[in-house]
């Protein structure tokens, strides 16, 4: 495509082959009629009042900005399309009929049909690393003939009955304590300021409890054992639903993927879920899963506080950890928040058969 520097100078240059062209043309035919000053008629011989030297110079202008406007539309045509697929690979979406192909352009261009195999072959490797990533995720990685995997769930168990059994039953406990207290002073005469600071102090109990449970529910992962995707996801929101009071909206599909694949999806449900209620605040949250083509979407939106994308923080652990889960499988990781306006996680998986590339 002709650069924004390089427009000027095409236009100069056609320009001024038109206006020579038009100039020649004009001295051949004083010539044939032997007029020896045909300079002086471009000046004083005139149409509609203006001299001829105008015209020539408006219908030079005129070819050359028809020239600019023909090549942009030419180079649009093929570098227009150069630009979708690079979208595309920027957005993980390997699978698309577009890329698998060759590109189809009028143009006869030797820059294009080079940038064009470049760009296959972009492609092409990015689907053989994706297809090595989810091939070396597949396989647990063992400590002293234990996985990763299963020493982190058993620690994150651990932790959760200890929490549940000390922490989590005390809360319970200060509870019924503050409800009978609560009871004793609205037959007493106590004075306001006291009353409000227990209804504050119950306040804070039953935040603490929202927030132990969805702690626990963050460090007792559930197991998919013999589930679809589908039905694991559809089983944590509905035990999401009686736990919390939030507003849950899903749209789940039924997708069958590796069991790899599933896991991490599974988990990074499981960790958005949890970040959103440690963290958000939300009122509403909604969870979309479905195949398009050969790459699997998964999107959770929520009406939180949301977070400045801008700034680091010490509450990112999880959001990382998600990314390092989507970049693992191959996949893409867009994250869109504002502070006040909620959060929207987008993950796109490719889905990878065992031969993928092209010749």
């Amino acid at each position: 495509m002709i650069s924004k520097m390089g427009r000027p100078l095409v236009f100069f240059y056609t320009f001024l082959l038109t206006f020579m062209v038009l100039i020649l043309t004009l001295y051949s035919y004083f010539y044939a009629k032997n007029q020896k000053k045909w300079m002086l008629e471009l000046i004083h011989t005139r149409m509609f009042k203006l001299p001829i030297i105008i015209y020539i110079i408006i219908i030079a202008l005129a070819v050359s900005g028809i020239v600019i406007v023909i090549l942009y539309i030419s180079n649009r045509k093929a570098y227009g399309k150069i630009e979708e697929r690079l979208q595309l690979l920027a957005s993980g979406n390997y699978e698309h009929q577009m890329l698998s192909e060759s590109l189809m352009v009028d143009v006869d261009d030797v820059f294009v049909t080079e940038l064009d195999k470049d760009i296959l072959a972009i492609r092409n490797k990015l689907v053989s690393m994706s297809k090595e990533l989810q091939d070396l995720n597949s396989h647990p990685q063992l400590v002293e003939g234990e996985s990763k995997e299963e020493l982190i769930k058993e620690e994150r168990h651990r932790i959760a009955r200890e929490l549940h059994d000390s922490v989590s039953q005390q809360l319970f406990a200060a509870t019924m304590m503050l409800s009978a207290l609560n009871e004793g002073i609205s037959e007493l005469d106590v004075p306001e300021v006291v009353e409000k600071q227990v209804q504050m102090i119950a306040g804070i109990i039953n935040t603490s409890q929202s927030e132990m449970r969805a702690l626990l529910l963050h460090l007792r992962p559930i197991n998919l054992e013999a589930k679809t995707l589908k039905q694991g996801i559809e089983m944590l929101l509905n035990e999401l639903q009686t736990k919390i009071n939030i507003e849950l909206l899903w749209n789940v599909e039924d997708v069958k993927l590796a069991s790899s694949i599933e896991d991490n999806l599974f988990r990074i449900v499981q960790e958005l879920l949890s970040n959103t209620l440690r963290h958000a605040k939300a009122k509403s949250l909604e969870v979309y899963l479905k195949k398009m083509d050969k790459t699997v979407l998964l999107r959770v939106v929520d009406d939180g506080q949301g977070f400045d994308m801008s700034s680091s923080k010490v509450g990112s652990y999880g959001l990382n950890n998600i990314k390092e889960r989507v970049t693992g499988m191959g996949g893409t990781c867009r994250i869109v928040s504002f502070i006040g306006q909620g959060t929207s996680i987008e993950i796109k998986v490719p889905v990878l058969e065992e031969s993928e590339t092209i010749d």
